[in-house]
């Protein structure tokens, strides 16, 4: 048998982890609304967002929807992206259960004009891509330099 000294502060949670585990349980994995019973909370569509010179770029996992599943909607310089992934499976236990379901909405703002006729969304694989071509006066420039 080892004998190990006791050391109150070693067991003691640091003011960090216990905000961490504070943010952590009320607001990166919330499942319901407070004081609301059960009604399940929206959730935030993690989103990949990249530019070009060209064009804004933006990808989202829809896993088991189809394209007709998803709204998108540009109205001025906002963008959203609203929807609804299917619960889980009834009369099951789960063991643990990660995946999120019920409605998304994601709204952004986009810094920059898009052209949103032009806007081109593809669903493939439960990925969807949304494809924004900038406007032409967002476009770089190429300005030739003459000599005299």
């Amino acid at each position: 048998m080892t004998m190990t000294r006791w050391d109150p502060w070693r067991e003691m949670m640091t003011l960090r982890e216990a905000m961490d585990r504070l943010f952590e349980e009320s607001f990166v994995r919330p499942t319901r609304n407070w004081g609301e019973g059960t009604r399940e909370r929206p959730f935030r569509l993690p989103l990949d967002v990249y530019t070009t010179p060209e064009e804004i770029v933006i990808t989202a996992s829809l896993p088991g929807l189809t394209p007709d599943e998803v709204d998108i909607t540009i109205e001025g310089d906002t963008l959203s992206i609203r929807g609804e992934l299917r619960p889980p499976l009834e009369n099951v236990e789960y063991l643990f259960q990660e995946r999120p379901y019920g409605a998304f909405s994601r709204t952004l703002t986009l810094n920059v004009p898009v052209d949103a006729d032009k806007a081109e969304a593809v669903f493939e694989n439960g990925v969807l891509t949304l494809t924004l071509p900038k406007s032409e006066e967002t476009k770089p420039k190429v300005i030739k330099v003459k000599g005299k």
